[in-house]
């Protein structure tokens, strides 16, 4: 009778020192400040996380240095699956676009999958003569050095994009940066500037109601916000390329694979409901949610291509 109690007193033991995942709240660090897309991004896949696993996913918003600051909390937190990481695509660059970076994309992080993807918008004002991106590439052609872009500093999207336009087009013209997307988009409304490369999300109202005049997307495929819109692969069969962000989640290195699995597979099927991909598309923005594998495959790839193009560029930043 003692070894049969003893037995069934190892089992719950057993029992409750391999609880189901998760048995406590769940953070997930937000690199940014509260009410930008990445955090918009977190708060609607933790909403999901939580009603699908029973436990409260709770937004810690940790922003600075581009996201970088978030990110090494997070590269530094138990690999136990209490701690997820807002992971997007400038963690992966800023390795190349900083003096120092106390966190490494590639080997700290488990990627779990990504949420979204955000193109950007080559976009002109109404009144500009372009109406195509070929029209566009012979106007600056034929007034080299005297046409001028705006982005939301060094080393942003807008600016990367911008900059491989050049690269991809042998076009000349001067770079104003500002102190982010938005202001892009007004400098553009008050004719300040003759192009840019706002996100998605930022511009892509000022382009539906034509305040704005869309030329082309950089996405790999036309967009669903702007069908009509030709990505930068069609209108320039030569030299065209794709270079969008992506928001996603990731978990500390170290991780095990069943709970990222597990959280890859309550989101994955929160994505089938078409309110939630509603949600989270409907500014623009590509829903994605592919596997974990896949999100591994995406950021090798993307370091070795953003590792090129800002060589190329020149960019380098304290």
């Amino acid at each position: 009778m003692r070894a049969l109690i003893f037995a069934l007193l190892l089992c719950l033991v057993g029992g409750a020192a391999q609880a189901e995942y998760p048995d406590k709240p769940v953070r997930i660090i937000v690199p940014f400040t509260a009410g930008g897309a990445p955090d918009v991004a977190a708060r609607q896949a933790a909403a999901r996380l939580t009603a699908g696993l029973g436990q409260q996913f709770i937004i810690d918003n940790k922003p600075g240095v581009a996201g970088s600051v978030g990110a090494e909390i997070a590269a530094r937190a138990a690999p136990d699956g209490y701690t997820l990481l807002m992971f997007t695509s400038s963690h992966v660059l800023n390795k190349f676009l900083y003096a120092r970076v106390n966190y490494d994309a590639l080997k700290d992080f488990v990627p779990i999958t990504i949420v979204t993807r955000i193109p950007s918008l080559l976009v002109v004002p109404p009144s500009s003569p372009a109406k195509t991106v070929s029209e566009f590439i012979a106007l600056a052609k034929a007034q080299p050095g005297k046409l001028n872009y705006g982005s939301g500093g060094v080393g942003t999207l807008a600016h990367l994009s911008a900059e491989a336009f050049r690269l991809a087009t042998g076009i000349d013209y001067i770079h104003v940066p500002y102190k982010g997307a938005p202001d892009i988009v007004l400098a553009l409304l008050s004719k300040q500037i003759d192009v840019g490369f706002p996100t998605m999300p930022t511009a892509v109202r000022a382009a539906q109601q034509g305040t704005l005049r869309a030329l082309a997307v950089t996405s790999a495929k036309r967009t669903a916000a702007m069908p009509e819109v030709p990505t930068l692969l069609e209108a320039m069969p030569s030299g065209g390329f794709a270079l969008d962000a992506w928001l996603g989640l990731a978990a500390p290195a170290g991780t095990p694979q069943a709970i990222v699995d597990k959280i890859y597979a309550t989101l994955a099927a929160a994505a089938k409901e078409p309110a939630f991909r509603e949600q989270l598309g409907n500014d623009g923005s590509e829903v994605v949610f592919n596997t974990p594998a896949e999100f591994a495959a995406q950021v090798k790839d993307d370091a070795e291509t953003g590792e090129a193009l800002i060589k190329r560029v020149g960019v380098k930043l304290e």
